[in-house]
């Protein structure tokens, strides 16, 4: 075995606070097996605008109790230099949530901060929210959101102003991610670092005032039959504590995936968005007629919704058709504020933003991005995230986006309506605007970097028969978005792609969007485009 990197396991075993771990990769030692050490050694587990995210394991490149324990250790010095004191930690019910919050805990403590911790697992815009409610300098929750069972990771809040950024209790931005990745860096000893078992373990209190300020989105429950599935998550106890706050019917749950389960056994993602995770929920409303079906992702800051369309059949709604609904309903009912949704979502809400008189702001992909619009009324991104409460909430919030839907479409059924009218009113003034995401897997994220630097260097004349009129580099903006990694391509017709890697996942991801007088000719552009688009992005 390669002594130098012998020497670095022994190292980590060493100071490993974990016996488990520690064990795992001294069996692998014993073993010889420096191949399947390697992957465990591949680098810190890397520090950025989405925290730390990836596979529970052993080793710097995994999530585990030392990994998590730098990481707090790293934002515990960089709160010490700007006179930060209070910290809130949140958990889902992933594997290792629970045993990451603690060490995270303890690591705050021993750093001399005031602790606060949430007391079980719970939605993360209940996080969000203490880290405002409390006056916390950091917020931290522990969460993978979406991501697959195996993974794990940390999301974290800066509430008062830092860094010449008006955080207002939002995720970390640049230059604080890199500014907090430096202090992470620099910890390299975690037994060398104090640890304390002094902090508060917040009550019902904090959880019951969320309950009650989210509960105020609805004003008239109705009698709609709504399906609910929390995707193996945290969102059920939450969420129905809303609803019936609000003084909605009970709702009808998807049994199978209503507890909180790390395996998440009915899908294989647990992620509203992805082909056959919404299947159960559907079956469900079938078979008790519902009205309306809403799913949360297992953290519960996002929200995905079906509807019935006008042959009665059951449909996903996708993202920016939420981003419309929601959209329209605050412009024409209270225009005021600002709205705003990220460069990947559809161009609609910019004009339904004009035809009302609200000011809008288009930023970069991320809800970190949204939460730093000032007076922000109304903020979307196409990945089934929706603010409708920013003053409760500075971030994607699946809770009261679920109970604003609901209200929604109660009013409208008052009215002898449904979504369907709501969005066709929209279409009618606007043009329907089809979208769509493709998104390729790849085992190496350096493929996804290989095939824009080959994009920029030669850029394409046509796509999927279509001529190229012009490629916006999204690095080298000009509109005055800050730079990111991705590609905003125009094609003759008005058609607009964007393509960039995933913040969170090993993806590389591709939006359309077609402009046409109807939904059925905005099917068959997406539908000669889908196909092409697949095999230049996989070449």
């Amino acid at each position: 075995m390669d002594n130098a990197l012998l020497a670095e396991v022994k190292a980590w075993i060493a100071d490993d606070p974990d016996p488990i771990t520690a064990a795992a990769l001294q069996a692998l030692v014993d073993s010889g097996d420096e191949a399947a050490l390697r992957p465990f050694f591949s680098g810190f587990l890397q520090f950025g605008t989405a925290g730390l995210r990836g596979p529970n394991g052993p080793g710097p490149s995994s999530m585990n109790r030392a990994v998590v324990g730098r990481a707090a250790a790293g934002i515990a010095a960089y709160m010490r230099k700007r006179g930060m004191t209070r910290v809130v930690i949140g958990r889902d019910a992933r594997y290792g949530s629970h045993d990451y919050a603690i060490e995270s805990a303890e690591i705050f403590s021993g750093a001399g901060m005031e602790v606060f911790l949430l007391p079980r697992a719970l939605p993360t815009p209940v996080l969000a929210y203490a880290t405002t409610a409390l006056k916390a300098d950091v917020g931290v929750m522990v969460t993978a959101s979406h991501n697959p069972p195996q993974d794990n990771g940390y999301k974290v809040y800066i509430g008062p102003d830092a860094d010449g950024i008006a955080y207002a209790s939002s995720q970390i931005i640049s230059p604080t991610d890199g500014l907090i990745a430096t202090e992470i860096a620099a910890i390299t000893s975690l037994k060398s670092q104090p640890r304390g078992s002094q902090w508060s373990v917040l009550d019902e209190k904090l959880i019951d005032e969320y309950i009650k300020r989210t509960a105020r989105l609805a004003h008239n429950p109705g009698t709609l039959k709504i399906v609910y599935t929390a995707m193996h998550g945290v969102g059920t106890e939450t969420l129905k504590k809303v609803f019936a706050e609000a003084g909605f019917p009970d709702l009808i749950l998807v049994t199978e995936q209503a507890e909180p389960d790390p395996d998440f056994p009915t899908v294989a993602f647990p992620n509203p968005e992805e082909p056959g995770a919404i299947d159960l929920a559907l079956a469900t409303a079938r078979k008790y007629g519902a009205d309306l079906v809403i799913a949360n992702d297992p953290d519960a800051d996002r929200c995905a919704a079906a509807i019935k369309d006008r042959n009665g059949q059951w449909r996903m709604l996708r993202g920016d058709e939420l981003g419309v609904i929601f959209g329209e309903w605050i412009a024409r009912s209270a225009p005021r504020g600002t709205f705003g949704n990220s460069i990947v979502s559809s161009s609609i809400l910019k004009k339904i933003s004009s035809h009302y008189g609200v000011d809008f702001k288009e930023v970069l992909t991320g809800f970190k991005w949204l939460a730093k619009i000032e007076d922000l009324a109304f903020g979307y991104e196409e990945a089934i995230g929706y603010a409708v409460d920013s003053e409760t909430v500075n971030d994607k919030d699946g809770i009261s986006a679920a109970l604003f839907l609901a209200q929604i479409a109660t009013d409208l059924a008052g009215q002898g309506k449904d979504l369907n009218d709501l969005l066709d009113e929209v279409w009618a003034r606007h043009g329907f605007h089809g979208t769509e995401q493709i998104s390729i897997r790849v085992a190496d994220m350096g493929a996804i970097t290989t095939l824009l630097s080959a994009l920029r260097t030669n850029p394409p004349r046509e796509i999927a028969g279509r001529a190229v009129e012009s490629i916006d580099d999204l690095a080298a903006p000009t509109d005055g978005l800050p730079p990111t990694d991705g590609l905003r391509i125009w094609l003759t017709g008005g058609v607009r792609i964007i393509i960039r890697p995933s913040g969170t996942e090993a993806k590389l991801k591709c939006y359309i969007e077609v402009i046409t007088p109807d939904s059925s000719a905005a099917m068959r552009e997406l539908d000669a485009l889908r196909e092409p688009l697949k095999k230049f992005l996989s070449a």
